[in-house]
């Protein structure tokens, strides 16, 4: 009898390794990130976490085999955005909950603006700063105990001190203290080392600094450099021995040209990017990160009276509604672009907005997609995973009704998201 039960217990294991669970996907209209044009009728069929076929027509599944019925729909990649900041949320009162919410409270917040993402469409995120539970958010996500897009974190900004990112601006001086490279904060080329080492040890995928002043900082300063060229190198150098690549939120010019030079990987909001910045950027392969978004709602929450510190209002007022502008001049030049938004600036789950500002500004729709897939897992490394379906890379996908490419809109209002070959949303499917 154990022998007999021995016995089916190996021949059931055999056949669920030969005879692994299939879902086959009818999809009406295809845009698969890579080509540059929309195919119609397609099955795309999944296998455990992996795409293992994309065919034209519409097959008829194997036995045993899921069926979903996308034929009224296009089907897209999951998108990415390469800048996000899962743990918070813009509100009123941001500037008091640091001294009110434990790191509990922040994370037990932050589940729901990883739900609203990943509900969005966006199954990959790039996490550019928080306190540290933005690490914990990714490992909970990966392991399955939390529903959220795939996180890819730089853990705490690196910052300088007084500078966009030093945790202690604002605060009263017996709180100010002296943060140094544990915390995020740096003054030299050995403590620009010692940071990045540090985000290493806490379990960071990449590194985020902010080479100029910022907006939302207590601080005056809202453009000005705020990295010499030695910390810089040494940030870049240590972040490439270290396997990780390296972002920098920017607004002024001279910040970013410092960044540029020194190799840094990405060019984050790049306000008032010169003619100068955009041919180094063109000239070292240095993306563009936009934030379209988060430009027009800080310029739109700041004349809601009493909604930021008066400190920040000028900086919103006056940096927010230019990155549109700018984001137009560096496409028609031929800077990279890659998908980003600064969520948690503004509502987590709006991501999609920003592929029409992207349009508006005069990118082509297709193009805009591929900035958010294609172009994005490329930033991330991830471009045999990511990005694009296509045969043996992860069942990462959305669906939306009618043609994206003729209604960039519609991509705000996703109605079905996969992401590692689990449906995770599944509105009107027959």
């Amino acid at each position: 009898m154990k022998r007999y039960i021995l016995l089916l217990f190996i021949v059931s294991w055999c056949h669920s390794i030969l005879f692994a669970q299939q879902t086959y996907i009818h999809c009406g209209q295809l845009i698969d990130g890579k080509n540059n044009e929309a195919v119609q009728e397609m099955t795309l069929i999944i296998e455990d976490k992996l795409i293992v076929g994309v065919e034209k027509g519409y097959h008829q599944p194997v036995s045993g085999a899921d069926l979903i019925d996308l034929k009224s729909k296009t089907v897209l990649p999951g998108f990415i955005d390469l800048h996000v900041h899962i743990q918070n949320q813009s509100s009123r009162d941001n500037y008091s909950k640091g001294f009110r919410l434990n790191e509990a409270d922040i994370a037990l917040e932050a589940t729901q603006y990883a739900h609203a993402t990943l509900m969005a469409g966006f199954t990959t995120v790039r996490d550019l700063g928080g306190n540290g539970v933005n690490i914990s958010m990714r490992n909970a996500i990966n392991r399955e105990y939390v529903v959220g897009p795939r996180i890819f974190t730089a853990g705490k900004s690196i910052a300088t001190t007084g500078g966009h990112a030093d945790p202690t601006n604002g605060l009263r001086k017996d709180l100010m203290e002296d943060p140094g490279p544990k915390e995020g904060v740096i003054n030299g080329p050995e403590d620009a080392r010692k940071a990045v080492r540090q985000r290493y040890k806490e379990g960071s995928d990449m590194i985020k600094i902010t080479a100029t002043g910022g907006v939302l900082s207590y601080a005056k300063d809202g453009s000005g450099p705020q990295f010499n060229d030695e910390e810089l190198a040494a940030i870049v150098e240590t972040a490439r021995d270290y396997g990780m690549h390296t972002a920098a939120h920017a607004h002024g010019a001279e910040g970013m040209k410092r960044a540029v030079m020194a190799g840094i990987t990405t060019i984050e909001h790049g306000t008032l990017m010169s003619e100068e910045v955009m041919d180094l950027m063109i000239e070292k392969g240095t993306y563009y990160v936009p934030t379209i978004t988060a430009g027009r709602s800080v310029a739109d929450s700041a004349q809601i009276r009493g909604y930021y510190p008066a400190i920040i209002v000028p900086k919103a007022l006056e940096i927010g509604p230019r990155i549109q502008d700018t984001f137009a001049k560096a496409y028609k030049r031929g800077v990279k672009i890659a998908f980003g938004t600064d969520a948690g600036v503004f509502a987590h789950g709006k991501n999609a907005k920003e592929f029409g500002y992207m349009v508006e500004a005069g990118m082509p729709a297709m193009e805009a997609i591929q900035s958010a897939t294609l172009t994005a897992a490329q930033v991330l490394g991830m471009q045999d995973q990511l990005g694009t379906l296509e045969k043996n890379k992860l069942a990462d996908l959305v669906a939306v009704e009618g043609n994206p490419l003729e209604d960039i809109s519609l991509l705000e209002k996703v109605s079905f998201v996969m992401k590692e070959g689990k449906v995770y949303k599944m509105s009107s499917v027959h």
